[in-house]
C-alpha cells in the first residue's frame, strides 16, 4: 500500500517525547512490510543544525493560507535505518524558533501549514496514497481537508484516512477565528458547529469527526478515553465513532532497545546469559557513585517529571519506602519545579542511597534500563508508555498503575503459579504504591522465582514486527470500503 505518514516530530529529526519513536518506528516497520510509505515532517531549526543530509526537492510552493500568503521549501532527508524518504517542510517564518512547540499565537498556522503542505507535496510528487496516516492533533485537519478542499482532485479519490490519537490532553483548541486563519473558512460549515458558537475550533475533534478510522496506542486507552474520566470533553464525541475507534497497542525500536545489541551499553545480555545484566548494575553504580551493595535492589526511573507521570504518589511513599527497606535509587528526567525539588532533596537527604540527575542522556536511560533491577512507572494516566516495555526487554520488571498502555503490557507477578512480568497496582493512591513497591522489594529479596519473572518479560513480542499486521488489517478494512 501507498501511505502518506504525516506528524510533528520523527526521531531523531525532531522528538520530545513518545510521537517522536512512533513517527519513526512504525514507518519503519511498515516499509520493512514491503509497503511504500512516506514521512511528511516541519523542517524545524533544530534539523537545520542537525547532521543530516538534506536536498532540495522542487521549487517553492506558496500558498494561500487564510490572509497569509506561505511560500514553502520541501528537503528531502532519508530515515536512518530505512530507505523512507522524509519530505521536510522549510518555512522560516513558521519553524524557525528554538522548540518544537510554542506558545506563539500563530500554533494554529504552524500546523495548519503542515497539513497544507503534506496534501501539496502529494500533488507534486503525484503520490496518490490509499492511506494518509495523520497523528494528534497538529494532523488533525487533514481528513476535512481531503473530503473538502482536496475533493476535486482525482489523486485523492480512493485516499482514506486514519487518526492516530497518541494524547487526548492536547487537543489542538483555538479561538473559533483561527478557521478563517488556516485557510478553511469557506467549509467553515463543515467544523462542529456547537463548539464555535462557543467561540473554539479544535483541530483534534475535526479529525475524530472526519476520519475513516481512528486509532490510539493501546486498547485499555481507547477504553478510557471513551469515559468523562479520561476523554478530556471529547468522550461523547468518541462513543459516537467507536465502531471505527481501534486501540492498537505501540511497540518498540528493536533496533534501538535491545540487550543484546544495545551500543549504549558497556556489556550487552540476553534472556539466555543474563551476566551482562549484573555487569551493568555495576558499571551505573560507578558512575552514579553509588555504593556497591549486594542484595540491594535497584530502582531506576526515566521520565519526565511532570503531573501526568503519577509522581505526586512519590511524595509519601518513597519516604516510606527509604525507612522501611534497604533500597538504592536513580530518577533520571526533569520536568516541573516541585517534583525536581523533591528528588533533588531527597537524593540530598540519602547521599548513599538516591541519586537523581537533573536532564535526560540517551546513553544514561539505556544504562538505567539495563542496570536496574526494577523500574518505577506509577503514570497517573499512560496512552501507551515505552519505557514499561523497554524495561521488560531489558529485564527489569517494572512497578506501574493499572492505566491505559500499562494495563496491557504489565501483568502482576504471580510467585505461585509462576505468570507475570512485573508489579500493578490498582488504585491511584500512596497505599497502591506503597504495596506495589513492598511486592516487588519482597519479591527481589526472596530471590525463589524472580529470574523466572525476569523471563517473562523479556520473552515477550514487543517489536514493532509484531504491531505491522494490525495496520495492514486496517488499512485494508478501510481502503476497501
Amino acid at each position: 500500500m501507498k501511505i502518506l505518514f504525516v506528524s510533528a516530530e520523527v526521531a531523531p529529526f525532531a522528538k520530545t517525547g513518545g510521537l517522536g519513536d512512533v513517527g519513526a518506528a512504525l514507518p519503519r516497520a511498515l516499509r520493512a512490510a514491503g509497503h511504500d510509505v512516506r514521512i511528511v515532517l516541519p523542517c524545524y531549526r533544530r534539523i537545520l543544525e542537525g547532521n543530516y543530509r538534506l536536498r532540495m526537492l522542487f521549487p517553492p510552493i506558496t500558498l494561500s493560507v487564510g490572509p497569509a500568503r506561505l511560500s514553502f521549501e520541501t528537503l528531502e532527508a532519508t530515515l536512518p535505518g530505512s530507505d523512507v524518504p522524509v519530505y521536510l517542510v522549510r518555512c522560516p517564518r513558521l519553524y524557525d524558533r528554538p522548540n518544537i512547540y510554542t506558545g506563539d499565537g500563530d500554533e494554529h498556522l504552524r500546523f495548519a501549514q503542515l497539513n497544507w503542505a503534506a496534501l501539496r507535496i502529494a500533488q507534486q510528487l503525484g503520490f496518490a496514497p490509499d492511506i494518509v496516516h495523520a497523528n494528534d492533533w497538529q494532523t488533525g485537519l487533514l481528513p476535512l481537508m481531503l473530503k473538502t478542499v482536496f475533493a476535486w482532485d482525482r489523486l485523492f479519490e480512493n485516499t482514506r484516512t486514519v487518526l492516530t490519537i497518541h494524547n487526548i490532553g492536547h487537543q489542538g483548541s483555538f479561538p473559533a477565528s483561527a478557521i478563517g486563519d488556516v485557510g478553511l473558512g469557506m467549509v467553515a460549515s463543515s467544523f462542529h458547529q456547537e463548539q464555535l458558537a462557543a467561540g473554539r475550533m479544535s483541530f483534534m475533534l475535526t479529525g475524530i469527526l472526519y476520519a475513516n478510522a481512528i486509532t490510539t496506542v493501546s486498547p485499555t486507552y481507547a477504553r478510557e478515553i471513551q469515559t468523562p474520566e479520561h476523554g478530556v470533553g471529547l468522550d461523547g464525541f468518541l462513543r459516537a465513532r467507536r465502531d471505527v475507534l481501534f486501540g492498537v497497542l505501540n511497540g518498540i525500536d528493536e533496533t534501538e532497545w535491545s540487550p543484546e545489541t544495545d551500543r549504549h551499553l558497556p556489556h550487552r545480555y540476553s534472556v539466555d546469559d543474563m551476566t551482562g545484566k549484573a555487569a551493568n548494575k555495576d558499571a551505573l553504580l560507578t558512575e552514579l557513585r553509588l555504593p556497591k551493595r549486594p542484595g540491594v535492589p535497584l530502582i531506576g526511573m526515566v521520565t519526565r517529571l511532570a503531573w501526568q507521570k503519577g509522581l505526586d504518589l512519590c511524595f509519601e511513599a518513597l519516604p516510606a519506602l527509604f525507612m522501611q527497606r534497604d533500597v538504592q535509587l536513580v530518577v533520571l528526567g526533569s520536568g516541573e519545579p516541585k517534583y525536581e525539588a523533591f528528588f533533588g532533596e531527597l537524593a540530598r537527604r540519602l547521599p548513599n542511597r538516591v541519586r537523581f540527575i537533573n536532564r535526560f542522556s540517551e546513553p544514561l536511560a539505556h544504562l538505567i534500563e539495563a542496570g536496574s533491577d526494577m523500574f518505577l512507572m506509577p503514570s497517573r494516566y499512560e496512552p501507551c508508555g515505552l519505557n514499561q516495555m523497554y524495561s521488560l526487554a531489558y529485564g527489569t520488571p517494572p512497578i506501574v498503575h493499572r492505566t491505559g498502555g500499562l494495563a496491557d503490557t504489565v501483568s502482576q507477578w504471580n510467585p505461585t503459579t509462576g505468570e507475570g512480568n512485573g508489579f500493578v497496582f490498582d488504585h491511584f493512591d500512596a497505599r497502591g504504591l506503597k504495596w506495589a513497591l513492598g511486592a516487588a522489594v519482597d519479591a527481589y529479596r526472596a530471590g525463589r522465582g524472580w529470574s523466572r519473572l525476569v523471563q517473562n518479560g523479556m520473552r515477550a513480542k514487543l517489536g514493532w514486527s509484531h504491531r505491522v499486521p494490525e495496520y495492514e488489517h486496517l488499512y485494508k478494512a478501510i481502503a476497501s470500503r
